[in-house]
């Protein structure tokens, strides 16, 4: 007698292995991480990862024929987001286990903030005391449409472009500490070092926005 048990588990595998095949792009890790921040069309996309339209629409084929993202139609433009929530849990764990398995990651980190020694990263506990207490300003550094599909409660949307005048615009003894992709951005540590030269008193936030929810 015949068994079907191992045909069945391996065409079980064989669909498992279609998002590893998926993952193992580079650009397209990196476009389902911008896709975490919220949705976006294909010129927002291209212009955020460096890569041409073309090219990102052929990323995003492949990770819509594995149900990682999905897309609507706004008049001419095709605005994409990721599939469900689900897929943004995974690309933390996924984040935490290639960290702890992968030595050249906490190695290429650490190389970035050695670059600016100056900066220090303030910690969700110390975070959330000073602003119970009122006594420090979160910047999200991000784009208006990311702050609003979500941010860190009580944060304040400041785009890049619009920076130097907010600053312009407190009282020299604000602390502030701000936050941007997470950390694996180095936007976030270039703005504080800028902030702290502006004469402020600064930090970083290492985590991004889904890794401050899970948290």
């Amino acid at each position: 007698m015949t068994f079907s048990e191992p045909s069945i588990k391996r065409r079980l595998y064989q669909q498992f292995a279609r998002i590893g095949k998926c993952l193992s792009s580079d650009k397209r890790l990196e476009l389902m991480d911008l896709l975490s921040n919220g949705p976006k069309s294909v010129e927002s996309l291209a212009q955020q990862s460096g890569l041409s339209v073309a090219n990102v629409s052929q990323h995003l084929q492949v990770l819509r024929e594995s149900h990682l993202v999905k897309f609507r139609k706004e008049g001419t433009y095709a605005i994409y987001c990721l599939e469900d929530p689900v897929v943004a849990e995974f690309l933390l764990v996924l984040w935490r286990l290639c960290e702890n398995r992968l030595a050249d990651i906490p190695r290429i980190k650490e190389e970035l903030l050695h670059q600016y020694e100056g900066v220090c990263t303030i910690t969700k506990e110390m975070l959330l005391r000073q602003i119970a207490n009122d006594t420090i300003v979160v910047l999200d550094l991000r784009p208006r449409d990311e702050y609003a599909a979500g941010h860190i409660e009580g944060a304040v949307s400041v785009p890049l472009e619009e920076l130097d005048d907010y600053l312009s615009s407190l009282c020299p003894k604000t602390v502030l500490a701000a936050y941007c992709y997470g950390p694996y951005c180095n936007t976030t540590i270039e703005v504080v070092e800028h902030i702290q030269k502006r004469g402020f008193t600064a930090f970083r936030i290492n985590e991004s926005v889904q890794e401050w929810k899970s948290l």
